[in-house]
């Protein structure tokens, strides 16, 4: 068993990834051969990823909050605590805050020198993101 006490700060999702305020914790980084890792992401709400794809896959499980999220050519979906979603490999997606709640979750992430752990694409336009369906 290994313990390792926090030192790394909170970080401000990059602009380039994310539409509006979304803060990341670094969770877990398994040394090889191991090849997750695991993020807290936490959205303001209305925040949100851009589109994107894991080579690997992507599990996101939601701990708090209401968020949304959507595969390219489904419809957007709705989830809550408890949820978990999984992102089959280079399937494109998106996800993050429904407009009036914030929403957190742990992001589940595999990669490896053949992988990369994400690749970023375009950022999800506001006509997508309002056709979410009521979160009430």
């Amino acid at each position: 068993m290994q313990i390792t006490r926090s030192s790394i700060d909170t970080t401000k999702g990059p602009a380039d990834w994310f539409t509006g305020e979304v803060y990341i914790d670094a969770v877990a980084a398994a040394p090889a051969p191991s090849r997750v890792t695991a993020s807290l992401v936490h959205f303001m709400p209305g925040a949100r990823t851009h589109w994107q794809r894991h080579s690997l896959g992507q599990t996101v499980f939601v701990t708090e909050g209401i968020g949304l999220c959507q595969r390219r050519g489904g419809p957007v979906e709705v989830i809550r605590p408890g949820d978990r979603v999984l992102f089959e490999a280079d399937e494109e997606h998106w996800h993050g805050a429904a407009p009036n709640r914030l929403m957190v979750h742990l992001a589940i992430n595999e990669g490896d020198a053949d992988h990369d752990v994400v690749h970023w694409l375009t950022p999800v336009t506001d006509a997508e993101y309002a056709a979410a369906p009521d979160t009430a």
